[in-house]
């Protein structure tokens, strides 16, 4: 058995669409809310969404190059551990929806692992990192937070997933 270690090449038609996803990204980020502690937006559906059409290795990739960008287009502090963090994001959105179907029970596993492993240990890790707070003494309350938007999120990325809009960009990327 074989692994693909290349990029999966793409039409232009998927590179202009991937390209205006991840500005849409960019876009969605700048309308987070919350202190950086806490900070929520909605950039979680795009990045399901690029992952879901383009897998992987292009989803892994985009989600860094929009963390970066992000970060500069802001004026914040970059970190790499967020990088990190949107790539691994990324890469769980993959390995549970590339080229399978956005089923309830993928989509709950998935958001759970990005929610528990990702946001409320990594990110809470980077935080208490880049502000020199105590982790302990942010936990819980992240916590709190991934357990009350983590039913929001499987609730959204499905009605996503399940929407007209995203069947019609399939057929038209023939993906």
């Amino acid at each position: 058995m074989t692994v693909e270690t290349r990029l999966p090449k793409l039409s232009t038609l998927s590179l202009v669409t991937m390209g205006l996803l991840m500005a849409l990204q960019l876009v969605i980020k700048s309308f987070s809310v919350g202190p950086a502690f806490l900070k929520f937006s909605f950039t979680f559906l795009v990045a399901a969404l690029i992952a879901r059409l383009f897998g992987p290795w292009w989803g892994m990739m985009t989600a860094a190059v929009v963390d970066v960008i992000g970060t500069l287009m802001s004026g914040g502090p970059f970190f790499i551990g967020f990088t990190v963090s949107a790539v691994l994001g990324s890469l769980i959105y993959a390995l549970f929806l590339y080229r399978k179907p956005a089923s309830w029970s993928r989509l709950i596993i998935a958001q759970v692992i990005i929610s528990v492993v990702v946001n409320a240990l990594l990110n809470t890790l980077w935080v208490a990192i880049m502000y020199k707070t105590p982790f302990w003494g942010l936990l819980p309350i992240r916590l709190l937070k991934q357990g009350i938007m983590t039913p929001i999120q499987v609730i959204l990325l499905y009605l996503l997933f399940k929407s007209h809009v995203v069947a019609v960009i399939q057929q038209r990327l023939k993906l």
